[in-house]
């Protein structure tokens, strides 16, 4: 038996309910498909049933890696890569129409999902990501405007990312069992019309600006990032507000006046 690395942040899911409704969530069939994190193969088994055109996995435990190759051996369809996915090319590694699912580990959950939002290529090669986070994490990437919940990581994803459906997993559809409940939420690209930012990068540098002083009116912070003259060109911003009062478009807008200077 393997047994998990909590170095790695590993939970291995053992519900065959939750896998099957995973799976279930989209057309499998004759797509190409990429698993991060693949594990032991549990929710790789579920995959393979649904006979997609190609099964690339993604696993950066050695033993694990070693374990799903020989595991798969006589799969042809089937490639693993032995990688650490926040240093693996993803995008050279997509194809188009590819389906992404993961099992993501908790302690770096949110920097796969940003990696994701940073392809090059917009709309990308995927179109579609299935993936699991811890519930918080989950809560704030769904966060709406003027909920608690809202964030930078709501306002990064919702530039490029809209969520489907989700569902709660309970902490004992996992081995070893987490204190923390999962959600997995469905995610197609988008391109979003009247907005055009060059680089996203700017967006996340900007998001970062601003939410650092989180708690105080925006009328400092936005001077770190534009120059005074400049303000009145982006449409309902109003510094006496925090961080969190801003609608996304704003931080569009400012992004989109940064990138232009």
């Amino acid at each position: 038996m393997i047994y998990n690395k909590k170095s790695l942040g590993q939970n291995f899911l053992i519900d065959s309910n939750i896998k099957r409704k995973i799976v279930n969530s989209i057309n499998i069939k004759d797509k190409d498909v990429i698993e991060i994190g693949a594990g032991r193969g549990d929710l790789t088994d579920e995959i393979l049933k649904k006979k997609p055109k190609s099964l690339l996995l993604i696993e950066k435990d050695k033993r694990l890696a070693e374990m799903l190759k020989n595991k798969y051996h006589d799969i042809g369809i089937v490639k693993t890569h032995c990688a650490d996915i926040l240093k693996f090319n993803l995008e050279s590694n997509t194809k188009k129409g590819s389906l992404i699912f993961g099992n993501l580990p908790y302690n770096i959950s949110s920097q796969i999902l940003v990696k994701t939002l940073k392809f090059k290529l917009w709309p990308p090669k995927f179109s579609d990501l299935i993936f699991m986070f811890q519930k918080e994490l989950g809560e704030k990437i769904l966060g709406k405007f003027r909920s608690k919940n809202y964030s930078r990581l709501s306002i990064l994803t919702n530039y490029r990312l809209k969520a489907f459906s989700k569902f709660i997993v309970s902490p004992n559809c996992f081995f070893p069992k987490p204190k923390i409940k999962s959600i997995v939420i469905h995610f197609k690209p988008m391109k979003r019309n009247g907005i055009e930012i060059k680089d996203i990068n700017n967006l996340e540098k900007i998001t970062k600006i601003l939410f650092s002083k989180k708690r105080k009116m925006i009328n400092k912070s936005i001077k770190k990032i534009i120059e005074k003259n400049e303000i009145k060109k982006i449409e309902n911003l109003n510094l006496k507000l925090r961080p969190e009062q801003l609608h996304p478009d704003v931080y569009y807008k400012i992004t989109e006046l940064y990138e232009s200077r």
